[in-house]
């Protein structure tokens, strides 16, 4: 079971509720979070309810909400330290489309990596980890999860020789904290509801060798 009551905010936002089954966020104007990369500034003041665990898992979630104004964001995080954590998410762009994708930030340098997408007012997102390896999907159905993205975060260490060039990383005992945030980088504000969790032993198969 999954219980955000217990999770650890960053950032608390000034509104948000938290149930059993159910997190509500509603944003503040210019929060965000990125590290240096291209525009140079550094944001990281945006609202993130955390978990905590120290296994291989998969989390998923569904997102909804209604965006107002270009950047708004809202999707999952793993959040170590302001210099390296992950987001993935859909930010608005224009009435046109809009970009689905994630941004790893390692040793304080964020990159992006996005598709453009016709705006949809949900979308479920599972996030599965192997050691210092992560794989991170979405799904328009709940049902159907498509591949965004593989992704390894240095601060949780590298993997060692012995295990082998084909082999998977052996699970890790490093402490990961993972969960839910939304964000408005311009003077906007909206309201992003997660529900639908679910937490699982690793659903991210091993690679043949």
């Amino acid at each position: 079971m999954v219980d955000f009551t217990k999770g650890t905010w960053i950032f608390e936002p000034e509104t948000s509720q938290v149930t059993e089954t159910s997190v509500s966020i509603t944003t503040e104007p210019e929060t965000d979070f990125w590290q240096r990369s291209y525009y140079g500034f550094r944001n990281d003041n945006a609202p993130a309810l955390l978990l905590e665990s120290s296994d291989n898992f998969s989390f998923t979630t569904k997102v909804s909400f209604q965006y107002q104004s270009q950047f708004d964001q809202c999707g999952l995080i793993i959040y170590l330290d302001s210099d390296n954590w992950f987001k993935a998410s859909i930010e608005y762009e224009n009435e046109s489309f809009s970009r689905l994708g994630s941004v790893v930030t390692n040793l304080g340098y964020s990159d992006w990596a996005t598709t453009d997408i016709p705006l949809p007012s949900e979308i479920w997102y599972r996030l599965s980890r192997r050691g210092p390896d992560f794989l991170i999907e979405s799904s328009l159905d709940g049902a159907h999860f498509k591949q965004m993205r593989i992704f390894h975060l240095h601060k949780l260490g590298e993997t060692t020789p012995e295990m082998g060039k084909c082999n998977p990383p052996m699970p890790t005992k490093s402490s990961v904290k993972f969960g839910v945030y939304a964000c408005s980088p311009t003077p906007s504000s909206f309201t992003a509801t997660f529900t639908d969790f679910t937490l699982e032993p690793s659903q991210w198969l091993a690679h043949p060798a």
